[in-house]
């Protein structure tokens, strides 16, 4: 199967998502339901699996690296241009970063890695890096501008990978490579069928979520206009600079052809939808981070099969 061929599913399954949700098959909460399955249950299930199967010694060094780099200049030009090109507050200006940098490794993130790489073990890889690195720094950056005196809640963003199931199933699987420990039999059997979910079942959320993914006027403050243009710049930053870039720092790390697709498609997807959970939390850029995980989210399905077929 080519891979442009190996997004026919994935188009499918979503196409799927959305009708039975514009049908009420799904019911009101569909959507959300199967969001929270996927995000506690069977997303930690398979990358778990893949992280406790992978020797640490298999762990994609330079391709971990060339999709850092593209991570950390999108992201620190998103940092900068928020308050430069759009006047944005100090305090917008970590969110606005993180929309333009921050990608769905989660639910859409799963089943491209399925489908097209085959394999979730470079993603796994990325989660590790996003929710341990860049997701402290703008926690941290979050927490100094919404406190008055500037104070950074240590102990809250030290817990993260306790309260949140993806780390805390990528950070188990790790420590069991690490310590070669081997699962019973029952137990490696319930989490292979529970993971085998998590792609079918996050796309179809995906689509659901397509059909009304605005919030109310009421969950969304008022006071943050969102320009095209500056959402066709964030746009532009997630969907081309990002794997634009992360193509330029693997081909000068060397990187083989299937390291090299890993990393743009890794880097072509699109805002996750942390970033406006992490908006609403603290009250800022939440109608920007909105905006740009449903723009970014609907036209990735393009990019990445335009990505993927210029790189096959």
């Amino acid at each position: 199967m080519s891979l442009v061929s190996a997004f026919v599913p994935i188009w499918i399954l979503t196409a799927v998502g959305y009708a039975a949700c514009r049908w009420g098959l799904l019911g009101e909460a569909g959507a959300s339901v199967l969001g929270r399955f996927v995000f506690h249950l069977a997303m930690p299930a398979a990358l778990f699996l893949a992280l406790s199967r992978m020797p640490l010694s298999g762990f994609a060094g330079r391709s971990l690296l060339a999709f850092g780099v593209s991570t950390a200049a999108v992201v620190g030009f998103g940092w900068v241009g928020a308050s430069r090109l759009f006047g944005r507050e100090p305090s917008e200006r970590p969110i606005w970063g993180m929309v333009a940098g921050y990608v769905n490794s989660a639910n859409l993130g799963i089943p491209i890695a399925t489908q097209v790489l085959g394999s979730v073990s470079f993603l796994a890889e990325v989660v590790l890096l996003q929710v341990l690195v860049v997701a402290p720094v703008i926690l941290i950056a979050l927490d100094r501008h919404s406190d008055p005196a500037g104070r950074v809640r240590i102990r809250r963003i030290a817990s993260l990978p306790v309260r949140n199931p993806v780390i805390l199933a990528s950070l188990l699987g790790v420590a069991c490579s690490a310590a070669d420990l081997q699962l019973p039999s029952a137990v490696d059997a319930s989490l292979t069928l529970l993971s085998g979910a998590a792609a079918p079942t996050a796309l179809v959320a995906l689509g659901a979520s397509l059909h009304h993914t605005v919030p109310s006027p009421a969950e969304v403050k008022p006071a943050e206009p969102v320009g095209v243009t500056e959402l066709a710049v964030i746009t532009a930053l997630k969907l081309v600079a990002q794997p634009v870039i992360a193509y330029a720092a693997g081909l000068a790390l060397h990187l083989s052809a299937p390291q090299l697709l890993a990393v743009v498609v890794c880097a072509g997807l699109p805002t996750a939808q942390n970033t406006f959970i992490f908006g609403q939390e603290y009250g800022v850029g939440e109608a920007v981070a909105n905006r740009a995980v449903v723009v970014t989210t609907t036209l990735s399905l393009a990019t990445l099969a335009a990505a993927a077929a210029l790189l096959g």
